[in-house]
């Protein structure tokens, strides 16, 4: 739409659409002109928010992140305090640590403080496990099916947590390595993918499968650190089939866990266009909720149209979150 219109009303989206169709507002408090690109706020579903900058992330274009791995007794009340409208950052949802074996990955990894990681022992405690961070308040369960870091979950403690997480209609989603280990999350349920598998080029017939009712989160650019890597370019290959099989993407940065600058990562988007992806449904996977009448009045304002340049997602002039402005 060339001219168009936003009224915002209690940090919700009142009316949205072309600016001759507006309603009058009298008196606005505040009346802003984004000479570029209106767009929904990014969400970024794959973050370590506690080795980030809140600020940096939510000025950067991203107001509503999901983070996949962290202690409890943190992620969880930064969630809480995320619903404030005072909050200087994203909304947050998490998942809380992620769910292990004894001695398995991440407990070992060392990039996140204890606690990022709880084991279990068997498919009892698993699904006890999964229950109490549901309770806590767990968006989504993570996994970790990470072969090449050590042991894993058995398959009945996989089957445990999935089924805890489907009885109360949420996902799990996993951190998939190693050779075979996709096709065992498949198996035992998994929804998700929290990474694009990289550590080995997937069957054809295991990327139909996944392609019927598992999602994958891009994290591309972590493979590559501005380099052409093998690792990269398997991960490429692996999410090109997948798209071609009509998979589902979801943007994602794995912000916190190396070298990912806060906010819109624009190495990301050219890596999903590299994939296969159109620069319409890059953005659809970047985003969540339209601008539309009745949604937060998350907003980003481009200086120009990343339906032309993906460039344009560098530019952020204006963002706002629920309404309050941060750019």
């Amino acid at each position: 739409m060339e001219d168009a219109a936003v009224l915002i009303e209690g940090g919700r989206i009142v009316f949205a659409g072309d600016a001759s169709q507006a309603p009058a507002v009298p008196v606005p408090e505040e009346e802003l002109h984004v000479d570029g690109f209106l767009m929904p706020g990014v969400v970024d579903r794959h973050v370590h928010i506690g080795l980030s900058d809140h600020v940096a992330v939510v000025t950067g274009g991203v107001t509503a992140v999901r983070d996949l791995g962290w202690p409890s007794d943190v992620i969880f009340s930064l969630v809480e305090a995320s619903e404030s409208p005072s909050f200087h950052g994203p909304l947050i949802r998490a998942s809380g640590p992620i769910i292990t074996c004894r001695g398995g990955y991440p407990t070992r990894a060392g990039w996140g403080p204890k606690g990022t990681g709880v084991e279990v022992d068997g498919p009892e405690e698993a699904a006890s496990v999964a229950r109490d961070l549901l309770a806590r308040g767990a968006a989504v369960l993570k996994v970790a099916l990470n072969s090449d870091e050590g042991p894993t979950l058995s398959d009945q403690e996989l089957l445990a947590v999935c089924a805890v997480a489907h009885e109360a209609e949420t996902i799990v989603t996993a951190h998939v390595q190693g050779v075979g280990q996709a096709a065992r999350a498949l198996g035992g349920g998994v929804d998700e993918f929290a990474h694009c598998p990289w550590s080995e080029r997937l069957p054809d017939d295991l990327i139909q499968s996944l392609a019927r009712g598992t999602r994958i989160v891009s994290t591309l650019d972590i493979l590559s650190r501005g380099r052409d890597t093998p690792e990269l370019r398997t991960a490429t290959d692996n999410l090109a089939r997948f798209l071609e099989a009509g998979g589902r993407i979801a943007y994602g940065t794995d912000l916190g866990n190396g070298p990912i600058p806060p906010g819109i990562h624009v190495g990301e988007a050219w890596h999903l266009l590299r994939a296969g992806l159109t620069h319409e449904r890059i953005l659809e996977a970047m985003t969540f909720r339209p601008v539309a009448e009745g949604e937060p009045a998350d907003l980003v304002g481009l200086a120009g149209d990343p339906l032309r340049s993906l460039d344009a997602l560098g530019h952020v002039v204006m963002v706002m979150r629920g309404g309050r402005r941060f750019v």
